[in-house]
This record gives structure tokens, C-alpha cells and sequence, in this order.
């Protein structure tokens, strides 16, 4: 039976929630709130969409996180990479009327909402695996890039079409000397503000004798400030109109219109593939940020209730004027770092944001667009990581080759490209990788138990018998290898009587290596050769008794390879015993 407090977390923490704990979160809330402001109208801008779409975003999908969510600290709403993967879907959908894209929006929330929920309630979390560390990285890394490239535009003051790096390169290229200089000199001094702001004012304001939580609010408020005094600046001087310096013009001061978004089939479908994308994408980097939090606290995050949160986060979305969410990284750290004890700071933000939205929308009408493109600029450029692509390289090529494929691909072609081909050529290269196992002949180290492998040590072997240890589980992909390479090694052996196969490695027998198993079985017994194993797992053992396997099988299956050994060469175990290696059937 399911457990109500199973669906709804909130029922479990909210028992032990005090006056320190509401402090705390009241805090938290305050510091996330001023840095969402900005942030969500920025990727709103960021996904093709009207500013306040992205402060609809940040209301009831973080309620709805609220209720749900298992992380405590994991704060809901607009990300970069997700808004970038809208504006994508949206453009490649064809839809450029405003009312068109709101629309196309929200089916996006819907069809991700429904989603995500689903699989959640399936408890298929694990399908987040097949987007290796490697991939996700450079694709991260390649959309953040990509991102940036794309802000040049509100910087500048140009107007160009979408399109991946090098068109982008090349437009802005082509545009350089029709920038808008004022627009220009307002984007520079934003960037530069507030990369400044990211590192040398919290050293300031400590020489300055402030501290703790003073500090920390200052130090988020930086994208807060500039975006007054930006709009402070515009409104005065009138540059909107004098010089042409584009602003987001007028938001609707209302709260988000709770409605079912229409319902267009040719819509939801040319949509669907991308929504898929979406949430997946947005699922995968939502519970690793989730999962490194936790475990700087010892908490525990689920999976698949996390993929519940997050399907209600983009349900709600998609019922009240919104656009796919997800939770983000710089935003969760700094809701961290400020001190929040639960989800209920999410909640105090999205009652911040709520209230920021129905009164003080107005403030921003002057508000630059190359304001909000600097803060944009600015958070993906800290997404950039390299060091984790070259890392992956080193250590296996074919991470390397998956993840630079990614990254080649969301540059050159587009996020969707990247992410699939990202994902195809890592579950290829283990096909590839598994379908090749490595296979070594072993035998015992002198004066152990031990078996080592012969080329990498020197132990003790005999003309009698061979023993293959086999470093990977079996199934229909490299079942003909294994046969290959059986005959490979065996090939010559004159006075081999016995092959024992190591399996302490083998997690799974699948049919087709099983089959076989059963022909070098019959190959070696014509050749009056036993074959045996030794050290099987329990569920492989359970699935070979359920088979005629072993009643076919001429040896015997041993439950260590030292016992197998000690009955069917006693002789090397002694040697093996004395460390003594110059017997003449024995080799080291």
C-alpha cells in the first residue's frame, strides 16, 4: 500500500519544521527571490517568450515543487539550457507570432508535465542513466557557449535570426558596424559589472566590516542592481526613444491566468519529440544538483519522486501562462549557501515573486534588453567546463569521443542533434566496448590463494589445465566472441585436460550466451577437454538451475576457483602452497 507521505514529502519534514527553521528559509527565500527577478525574465527572453512569462514560471511550479519534491533545498524555475531548448523547439516548429509561441509554450509545460509525472509514477528514474556524466557535461558546456553567442545580439543592439555558432559568428560579423553604441555601452558595462560582482564584492564589503547574511544578500543583489540603475538611467536620459535602445515595454501587472492551455493536435505533435528531450534534459540535471546538495547534509533524494515534483512543476507551469522548468544549478547553490531548511522556501519565493509580478511589473518597462542578455551571459558562462571533457578524454576514449560529438553537434547543428547523437554514441560504444570483454588467463600467485593475470604477474600454471577469468557479463553481443577467443587460447594445447571458466566477474547470462557456453561445452568435449566454472553469482546460478545447462555440462561448477584448483590439479596448489614454481608441468 502506498503511503500518502510517500507522494507528498512535505508531510514528513513539515513535522519537525520550527521558528529556526521558517527563519532560515524566510532568509534563503529573500536572497533567491532577488536573484530570480532578473534571471526569469532574462530566460524568458532567452526562450523566445514575453519577460513575464519567465515570473509566471517562478510561482506555482515552485509551490508545486513545494508539496512534492523529495530534495530540500533544489530551487524550481527557469534555467538557461532548458529556455534555450524552448526557443529551439518553438523555432523549429515554424511558430513566430507571439501568441503562437505562448501557445507552443505551454504545450511544451503540458506534454513535459505529463511526461515526467508518468514516469515517475512508473518508477522508471533509472532511464536518466543513459546521459553519461561525459555527455551531459559537454553539452552543458557547448549549450552554454552557444547561449552566450546568442546574447551578442541584445548587446550590440542587432537584430539577426537564430542559428547555430558559426551562422551566429558569421551574422555578427557581417553587423558589427550597425551596432547600436549606446546599447552596446550599456550591455559591456553590465557584463563587466557583474563578473566583477561574482568575485570582488563580498571581499569588498568584508573590508567594508559587514558579514554573514548582509553580505550574501548585497552580493545577490549585484543582477538586481544593475537592472535598476540601467532602467534608472534609460527612463531619465530617454535613450529608449533618442537612441534607440531597446526595453521589455510593458508587463502585464497580473497574477499568472490559471487556465488549460488550447488544445491544437498538428501543435502538440510537430511539439512532442522535443518535449520528450526537454524533460529528460531537464530531469537529468535537476537530480544531480538535487543529489550533491543532499549529500553535503546526509539527505536522501528519490528519483522517482523527484520526476513527480518535477512533472507537477511543469503541469502547474503549463496551466498558468509559464514555460518548462527544471531545477537550477547557480540558483540551488545559492539557496544552499543562504540557508534553506526545506521546500518551503520555494514556496516564500514563489509568494515574492507573485507579489513583485501583480505590483511592481511597471518598474520595468525601461529595463534594456542588454541588461538581461549581460545576465544571461554571465550565469551560462560559469556553466563552461572543460576540464571535465579533457578529464573524460584521458581516462576513456570513448567518453571522450561521446562528449566531443555532443559538444560538435549543439554547436554546429543545435541542442536536440547534440543530445541524441550524445546519447546513441555512448550506448553504441558500450555495445562496442562490452561486446569485446576482456579476457585473461590466470593462474595462482606463489604463496596465496590469488589468481592473477599471467601476462601482468608471475604465478603459477599448468599444462593440464587453463583457467580464463572473464571480465564482463555475457549476453548476445559478445557471445560469439567469447567462442573465438575460447578457441584462441586453447589452440595448441595438447595436453590441456580441463578450461575453467572465472566468472567472478559475469553478472548476467543472457540466452544467446547460453547457447554459447552450451557449444564450447560440446567443442571441448569432442576434444576430450572438461569445461567447468567457478565463482558464480547467486542470480546467475538461480538462472542456470532453471535450464538443462549443467546437465549437459561434462565438469563440474565450482563455488571458488582456489577449490576448483585444489581437485583438479592438486599438485599446483602445492607448488602454489611452497611458492615453489620449478616443477616441470608447471609455468610462471
Amino acid at each position: 500500500m502506498i503511503k500518502v507521505s510517500n507522494i507528498f514529502p512535505i508531510l514528513v519534514w513539515i513535522r519537525r519544521y520550527g521558528k529556526k527553521d521558517f527563519a532560515d528559509d524566510f532568509m534563503a527565500s529573500i536572497i533567491v527571490t532577488i536573484m530570480l527577478v532578473p534571471q526569469s525574465m532574462a530566460y524568458a527572453m532567452l526562450a523566445g517568450l514575453p519577460p513575464v512569462v519567465g515570473m509566471y514560471a517562478s510561482i506555482l511550479p515552485l509551490i508545486a515543487y513545494a508539496l512534492f519534491g523529495s530534495s530540500r533545498t533544489l530551487a524550481v524555475g527557469p534555467v538557461a539550457v532548458i529556455s534555450m531548448m524552448t526557443a529551439t523547439a518553438i523555432h523549429n516548429a515554424g511558430y513566430s507570432a507571439v501568441e503562437d509561441q505562448i501557445m507552443a509554450a505551454l504545450a511544451l509545460c503540458i506534454m513535459s508535465g505529463l511526461f515526467l509525472f508518468v514516469l515517475g509514477c512508473l518508477r522508471l528514474g533509472f532511464l536518466a542513466n543513459l546521459l553519461s556524466h561525459p555527455v551531459i557535461s559537454s553539452f552543458i558546456t557547448a549549450s552554454a557557449i552557444l547561449i552566450a553567442f546568442s546574447q551578442m545580439k541584445h548587446i550590440l543592439g542587432l537584430d539577426i535570426e537564430k542559428g547555430n555558432l558559426l551562422s551566429t559568428l558569421s551574422q555578427l560579423a557581417e553587423n558589427l558596424a550597425n551596432s547600436n553604441m549606446t546599447t552596446a555601452l550599456i550591455g559591456g558595462a553590465s557584463v563587466i559589472f557583474l563578473f566583477w560582482a561574482r568575485s570582488g564584492i563580498k571581499p569588498l564589503l568584508k573590508k567594508l566590516g559587514l558579514k554573514g547574511h548582509t553580505v550574501e544578500l548585497i552580493a545577490r543583489s549585484a543582477p538586481l542592481c544593475a537592472v535598476f540603475v540601467s532602467l534608472l538611467i534609460v527612463s531619465r536620459m530617454g535613450l529608449d526613444q533618442s537612441h534607440d535602445v531597446k526595453t521589455i515595454g510593458t508587463l502585464s501587472g497580473s497574477l499568472p491566468p490559471l487556465a488549460l492551455p488550447h488544445f491544437d493536435l498538428a501543435m502538440w505533435q510537430k511539439l512532442l519529440p522535443s518535449a520528450l528531450i526537454i524533460s529528460i534534459i531537464g530531469f537529468v540535471e535537476s537530480v544531480s544538483v538535487a543529489q550533491s546538495l543532499a549529500s553535503l547534509r546526509r539527505e536522501r533524494i528519490d528519483p522517482d519522486q523527484e520526476l513527480r515534483a518535477l512533472g507537477a512543476a511543469n503541469l502547474t507551469a503549463g496551466l498558468s501562462g509559464g514555460y518548462p522548468v527544471t531545477g537550477g544549478f547557480a540558483r540551488s547553490v545559492v539557496n544552499f549557501d543562504a540557508g534553506a531548511r526545506s521546500p518551503l522556501a520555494g514556496a516564500m519565493t514563489a509568494i515574492f515573486i507573485g507579489i513583485t509580478t501583480l505590483l511592481f511589473t511597471p518598474l520595468f518597462y525601461y529595463l534594456p534588453h542588454a541588461v538581461l542578455a549581460a545576465t544571461i551571459i554571465v550565469a551560462v558562462l560559469s556553466l563552461v567546463d572543460f576540464r571535465s571533457f579533457i578529464h573524460a578524454w584521458q581516462y576513456r576514449k570513448a567518453d571522450g569521443i561521446a562528449a566531443l560529438l555532443t559538444f560538435l553537434l549543439v554547436l554546429g547543428i543545435g541542442v536536440e542533434a547534440g543530445i541524441i547523437a550524445g546519447v546513441l554514441s555512448s550506448m553504441l560504444l558500450h555495445i562496442w566496448h562490452t561486446s569485446r570483454p576482456h579476457m585473461a588467463v590466470v593462474g595462482v600467485v606463489p604463496g596465496t590463494e590469488h589468481f592473477r593475470n599471467v601476462e601482468r604477474h608471475d604465478v603459477i600454471t599448468s599444462e593440464k589445465l587453463i583457467t580464463i577469468r572473464i571480465d564482463e557479463s555475457l549476453y548476445f553481443a559478445n557471445s560469439r566472441y567469447l567462442e573465438n577467443k575460447i578457441n584462441e587460447i586453447i589452440a595448441g594445447q595438447s595436453k590441456l585436460e580441463h578450461v575453467i571458466l572465472m566468472c567472478s566477474a559475469v553478472n548476467e547470462i543472457d540466452t544467446s550466451a547460453l547457447e554459447s557456453l552450451e557449444n564450447i561445452g560440446d567443442r571441448l568435449q569432442a576434444s576430450n577437454i572438461k569445461l567447468h566454472l567457478s565463482e558464480v553469482k547467486g542470480p546467475v546460478m538461480d538462472r542456470l538451475k532453471k535450464t538443462d545447462f549443467m546437465d549437459h555440462l561434462n565438469g563440474r561448477i565450482y563455488l571458488s576457483q582456489y577449490d576448483a584448483i585444489k581437485e583438479l590439479s592438486p599438485d599446483c596448489c602445492r607448488a602454489a602452497k611452497n611458492g615453489n614454481s620449478q616443477e616441470p608441468d608447471y609455468i610462471i
